[in-house]
């Protein structure tokens, strides 16, 4: 909670190889955790964790989908909005998603209709198969991680190998010490949560979604073809996705790759998502 009081809440979910702590980074939260930064503007903040991650339950990796996400994401939605969770209802509600879970919070919206806003970061409907292609070859079966290993994920739980993650996931100008917490952190996810979390780049799914939308990304996200090379590129290839009750407003952070929260200059990108939540969700 802010220091004073709010009716708006920020629903953060993380995307796949991450935790809670993609949300509320530990190195310097003052400059890279993105929930600190919603709290001192004065918004309420919900950080989740996904199945299988961090803090919540690990069902065995096939049962992992992103609908299963979307409807535990759906639940969460109803209880903040009757006052189950935080201590009161709120009546504004915006979900936020990083990559895979931004897919799971389009699916949540388009499917439910029942949020003010939608924050989509490291999503575009331009994915460049050659990166995405380079990303997945770093991927291993957590048990053979030494970070996992012993602890009883089954094989078809996987991360990011040892190493990859400046490469897969960051700038060039990235900390390098915000790089080895990012790799201390890492996470795991199951790739039968891939198939239908991909479904949200699949006309018309966003064109079904009547609140305002965000869409960020990173000017080097190695995920992304062409549409990420600045803002207003950004805005013109998402377009056609989306409807007019959108409204949408996109953001490309220079120079930052596919994890914009880690990103030196990632104040600029919290201050996108502050400039559009004030006149246009919470009008």
């Amino acid at each position: 909670m802010p220091a004073t009081a709010t009716n708006t809440i920020t629903v953060l979910l993380p995307g796949s190889n991450y935790n809670h702590t993609y949300w509320d980074f530990p190195y310097h939260p003052e400059t890279y955790s993105f929930r600190r930064a919603m709290n001192n503007a004065g918004y309420a903040t919900l950080v989740v964790d996904r199945f299988g991650t961090g803090a919540s339950s690990r069902p065995p990796s096939a049962l992992l989908t992103a609908t299963t996400s979307v409807i535990a994401l759906h639940g969460l939605v109803g209880a903040l909005r009757q006052g189950q969770l935080g201590g009161q209802a709120f009546s504004k509600i915006i979900t936020g998603g990083h990559s895979l879970s931004s897919g799971i919070a389009v699916n949540e919206a388009s499917t439910h209709h029942d949020v003010d806003g939608v924050l989509l970061t490291g999503f575009s409907h331009s994915l460049d198969v050659v990166g995405v292609t380079a990303v997945v070859a770093t991927y291993q079966p957590a048990a053979s991680d030494p970070k996992f290993a012993g602890q009883g994920y089954d094989p078809g739980y996987l991360t990011t190998r040892p190493g990859t993650r400046a490469a897969d996931f960051h700038g060039a100008g990235d900390d390098p010490q915000v790089i080895a917490t990012d790799e201390a952190t890492k996470d795991v996810f199951a790739l039968t949560e891939y198939p239908d979390g991909l479904t949200s780049t699949v006309p018309p799914i966003t064109n079904t979604i009547d609140v305002p939308v965000l869409v960020v990304n990173g000017s080097s996200d190695r995920l992304c073809l062409n549409a990420c090379a600045n803002t207003a590129t950004l805005a013109a290839e998402e377009a056609p996705f989306f409807n007019s009750a959108a409204r949408l407003r996109t953001f490309v952070l220079p120079n930052s790759g596919h994890s914009v929260n880690l990103a030196p200059n990632t104040a600029e990108y919290q201050a996108a998502v502050r400039d559009w939540l004030s006149p246009t969700v919470l009008h």
